[in-house]
């Protein structure tokens, strides 16, 4: 199958934080918040007419745990509950989503992100290029010749070439690249000390999260230290910050179509 527009997948959950931050602290006449609202959707809007999608999606993370947490216990352990006037956003921004006629997708026991990448996986193999709004750096890994990542924050595409620009590493290096980082917000292992120069540094002298592990004995000073006491839990941290790009859905791209608005409802909304 071939088409014209690309699909749309939002990277729904990286949204509802980048919108709440970036917006005043709106409120209704109930003085209920809706600021997150208003980003949100004004993204959504902003993505349909700068690309008359025929298929798109809105992907939220389910609630509950998922897999990486059977694999590791202290996955995201660390990270603050949502705060509540984000929290009371999320039920009204999925209802307009809805009545907006938007697929809307939360699958248990995996992250957005995972379900991002297993239609965009879908997507390239049905010859349809994808566009995967996000403002998550750990997407790039998903870049392709056929799916780019848009950011509508700031208006920033990345491509192959801008991975390459912004990071110094190829799309097939960035699971590597976090894994040697590790995430302090997601608590996902990494080696101590090493930041986005470090870890493009040893990828690019080293080629692969495997290669330095290989090398790990020939790194001198402090840095090899810490790299050898980290050497065990690397592979932990690769998983953990690998895109999953297997989920078994109900649906494909295909079927994700864009459905009339329901004007109505969403002047109630």
């Amino acid at each position: 199958m071939t088409q014209t527009a690309p699909l749309i997948l939002v990277d729904g959950s990286s949204y509802l934080y980048r919108a709440y931050h970036a917006m005043p602290p709106l409120t209704n006449s109930d003085g209920e918040s809706t600021g997150t609202i208003y980003g949100v959707i004004n993204m959504l809007r902003k993505l349909i007419r700068d690309y008359h999608p025929e298929h798109m999606a809105v992907v939220f993370d389910a609630k509950g745990k998922t897999f990486r947490n059977d694999l590791y216990a202290e996955y995201k352990a660390t990270r603050p509950p949502m705060p509540d006037d984000l929290r009371e956003q999320i039920a009204p921004i999925h209802e307009i989503v809805k009545a907006m006629g938007l697929p809307l997708l939360c699958i248990d026991n995996v992250e957005a992100d995972d379900v991002i990448g297993t239609l965009a996986k879908q997507a390239t193999a049905a010859g349809i290029e994808t566009v995967i709004s996000t403002g998550d750096k750990d997407m790039a890994q998903l870049v392709s010749e056929h799916v780019t990542l848009v950011n509508t924050m700031n208006n920033s595409k990345t491509d192959i070439a801008a991975v390459k620009e912004k990071f110094g590493l190829t799309p097939q290096q960035i699971v590597d690249y976090l894994a040697l980082m590790g995430d302090k917000v997601d608590n996902i292992p990494g080696v101590d000390s090493v930041g986005p120069k470090t870890a493009t540094k040893l990828l690019q002298q080293y080629g692969s999260l495997q290669g330095v592990i290989e090398h790990a004995d020939e790194v001198k000073g402090k840095l090899g230290e810490k790299l050898r006491a980290a050497v065990d839990a690397l592979p932990l941290s690769y998983q953990l910050a690998t895109i999953k790009m297997d989920v078994e859905l109900d649906f494909t791209p295909e079927t994700l179509d864009m459905q009339a608005a329901d004007n109505q409802k969403l002047a109630e909304l």
